[in-house]
């Protein structure tokens, strides 16, 4: 298949600038599979399409505040991006500015504060165009105070509270984006579905950047497909085999924890994803490690049963995997019907829950 075979219109008043309060109001468009049937509903509704035994499985990642601001000796304002970590404290890093070659010193900004000014050191040049940056304090005894947390680039409204870019159960720090289709539940959702018997769990995927790139390549197979961090502990594993061994769903929230179940399943146990079968008594096994899995329609999927996502990117890999799941043809007609009846777009858009 080719790129421009995922690409859409949207009209730029439909992409959702700030999020909804209170975070389940958000719509749920839900779409069977197995019918094409589409249903407009409110995401505070979605325990009308969970079963007790069904178990949500969803990404506890935390964002961080990965957008850094200082100044080169000359005065020059600089902008420093934290990707990833890297041995010995340094950080990988997108570094925007002019002249910052290795060597370089950069003085960090943090406001309205007692902290002992941080120095960052330029290290090293990588081939993709990101620097390798040491400091010259622990990045976390001083990261919140100087940091900011990144929003996607289509976002230009300033966010009042930066929680609202977390997940209500947002734990584990180091992603520089947020696992959206998480956004919409609340505390008191999560009771609830709790007493009618759905189980709750979670994986963890540290999200990177690539997450907002689109395919570039015109062949899809041809995409080099991204690596993240990912974890999915043996404790976990344990309680989504155990859900399909009494009949239950395992329901993936979002596709970050739809890569990572994918992952279990294949990858984390030696198998090819796009050459094995299922293990009916195995779905998926615990690993910890880096992840590159890229789902695109032709995959088998062997962890989900049903997933919540949101409205993604034309073009990305995400609206490819979703395509996977659910098929090209109903995912391109939800889409349109989503336009057409209004609903918002991206990280703080509406949901869509497909069965």
């Amino acid at each position: 298949m080719k790129t421009s075979d995922f690409d859409y219109n949207l009209p730029p008043e439909r992409i959702a600038q700030t999020p909804v309060e209170p975070r389940d109001s958000s719509r749920l468009l839900v779409v069977h599979r197995a019918t094409g049937k589409l249903e407009h509903r409110t995401f505070r509704d979605i325990g009308d399409y969970l079963d007790a035994g069904d178990l949500l499985v969803a990404n506890n990642s935390r964002v961080i505040p990965a957008r850094l601001f200082g100044r080169k000796p000359s005065g020059g304002q600089v902008e420093i991006f934290l990707l990833h970590p890297l041995p010995e404290g340094r950080w990988e890093c997108l570094v925007g500015g002019k002249g910052l070659r290795p060597g370089i010193q950069i003085q960090i900004d943090i406001p309205d504060s007692d902290q002992t000014p941080v120095t960052a050191t330029i290290e090293a040049e990588f081939e993709n165009g990101s620097r390798a940056v040491s400091f010259d304090q622990p990045v976390d005894d001083w990261l919140y105070e100087a940091g900011h947390v990144p929003l996607p680039p289509y976002i230009h409204e300033t966010l009042a509270d930066p929680e609202r870019y977390q997940t209500i159960y947002s734990r584990v720090e180091g992603s520089v984006a947020s696992s959206t289709a998480g956004l919409h539940f609340t505390p008191d959702l999560l009771i609830e579905l709790r007493q009618r018997g759905v189980g709750i769990d979670f994986v963890t995927l540290h999200i990177g950047l690539d997450t907002f790139q689109p395919v570039k390549v015109e062949e899809i197979d041809e995409h080099p497909m991204h690596s993240e961090w990912a974890s999915l502990s043996s404790e976990t594993a344990r309680q989504i085999n155990d859900t399909t061994l009494r009949g239950g769903r395992v329901v993936a929230v979002g596709t970050t924890a739809v890569r990572t179940l994918e992952w279990a399943a294949t990858g984390a146990q030696g198998l090819d994803p796009y050459d094995v079968e299922a293990c009916p008594w195995k779905r998926t096994a615990a690993f910890e490690g880096p992840t590159d899995l890229f789902i695109r329609p032709g995959y088998r999927f062997r962890a989900v049963d049903a997933m919540i996502t949101n409205f993604h990117l034309p073009r990305s890999t995400l609206l490819m995997l979703v395509s996977a799941f659910a098929g090209k043809d109903l995912i391109d007609h939800a889409y349109q019907v989503a336009i057409d009846e209004d609903y918002r777009f991206y990280s703080f858009g509406d949901a869509m829950v497909i069965l």
